[in-house]
């Protein structure tokens, strides 16, 4: 009995693999991921707040993501970098854990992202001026306060973006809880130099021939008085990323490989994700590489520095040596010793960590943060 019974459970996973197999198999597309994605960083929360909205700021409407699973919480705007370099395609992997604590706001800025792909770049290119995306920053506040209900709330600028959030706590330093700086661009010069003498270094102590020949060939690389070549700086990243100066453990970014799980994108957008980083670079970053703030001695907000220890993108060090003479009602740096440029990816627990006990009891002083 035992026998026929054996015998008649071989052949029906026998029928059953068979009829499995005569199956096709599922098409597997971007959707059948990004979907997953979507569902499982849905936000359920009775008083959560989930918007992916095109907002008119500046003239233009410019795409914003909100995210937060308590709308009493704080507003967080994070401001990104490049110039046209988005993170809201790598929001779903590092900063689901900030919209516990925050209202996270990613902001596709003009020339980025989404925002690029809503508008046509022929129009804006006469608004790509740095003064123009402060501007748009401080309307995208004034927006947020009135559209959240909030007095003030955090701004986080991050690389290019460190120069558009800096600017601004020094115009709106009364709506701000605090302005946080990562990867904080102070004296770009004096990082540029520094970033050189640091790959240099790197590929001789490599042994790597090929990137001696090529660093020595741009020497001597942002001389004083003289305009960086975008060509030079494109060869200096080269080598510099490769040794770690992007990512502290990495030859290279992983955004790229981020953006294709992003539920914020569609399928056609996200191979194009960003296509504006070449177009924004072409106007701004000759503008960005003779950005100086060593003149900024007070700000009058409370100011929160995050630094990657091997950041040679926008040089940590020198970062440090400003917040050391600058002026604040309260500063605090803080170090992380595992990143580079790349904070946000390279350490996100930690980032999650530094901004709810470093930057959110500032807002619970003030009554802003849920029961």
């Amino acid at each position: 009995m035992v026998r026929i019974a054996s015998t008649f459970a071989a052949l029906a996973a026998c029928v059953i693999s068979t009829a499995a197999l005569a199956e096709p198999a599922p098409t597997l597309t971007r959707s059948t991921f990004t979907d997953v994605v979507r569902e499982l960083r849905h936000i359920v929360t009775p008083q959560g707040v989930e918007r992916l909205e095109a907002v008119r700021i500046g003239g233009i409407d410019q795409y914003l993501s909100i995210r937060g699973a308590d709308r009493r919480n704080p507003v967080l705007l994070i401001v990104h970098g490049g110039p046209g370099f988005p993170t809201m395609p790598m929001a779903w992997m590092n900063t689901r854990g900030l919209e516990e604590y925050f209202t996270v706001v990613h902001w596709d800025q003009r020339g980025a992202g989404k925002t690029y792909l809503l508008n046509d770049p022929k129009s804006v290119a006469a608004t790509m001026q740095p003064e123009r995306f402060v501007d748009d920053a401080e309307e995208l506040v004034s927006w947020l306060r009135k559209d959240l209900h909030k007095e003030k709330v955090f701004v986080l600028g991050t690389s290019w973006g460190s120069y558009i959030g800096l600017e601004l706590a020094r115009r709106k330093p009364q709506w701000l809880h605090a302005y946080i700086g990562m990867g904080q661009a102070v004296d770009s010069p004096e990082s540029e130099r520094r970033g050189y003498a640091f790959a240099l270094d790197a590929a001789r102590r490599a042994g790597n021939r090929q990137a001696i020949a090529e660093l020595e060939s741009i020497a001597p690389y942002a001389a004083p008085g003289k305009t960086i070549e975008l060509k030079d700086i494109a060869l200096e990243r080269k080598w510099s990323d490769h040794f770690g100066g992007v990512m502290a453990y990495r030859t290279g970014q992983i955004d790229g490989i981020a953006a294709r799980l992003s539920p914020d994108y569609a399928d056609a957008d996200a191979r194009r994700v960003y296509e504006g980083n070449g177009y924004s670079q072409d106007f701004l970053f000759s503008p960005v590489l003779r950005l100086d703030f060593q003149h900024v001695k007070v700000l009058q907000c409370p100011l929160i520095i995050l630094a990657g220890r091997h950041d040679r993108s926008v040089n940590s060090n020198v970062a440090h040596e400003w917040f050391e003479r600058v002026q604040a009602p309260r500063k605090q740096f803080v170090w992380f010793e595992n990143s580079a440029h790349e904070i946000m990816s390279e350490e996100p627990g930690k980032l999650l960590l530094t901004l709810v006990q470093s930057a959110r009891p500032l807002a619970a002083a003030a009554g802003d943060v849920a029961p």
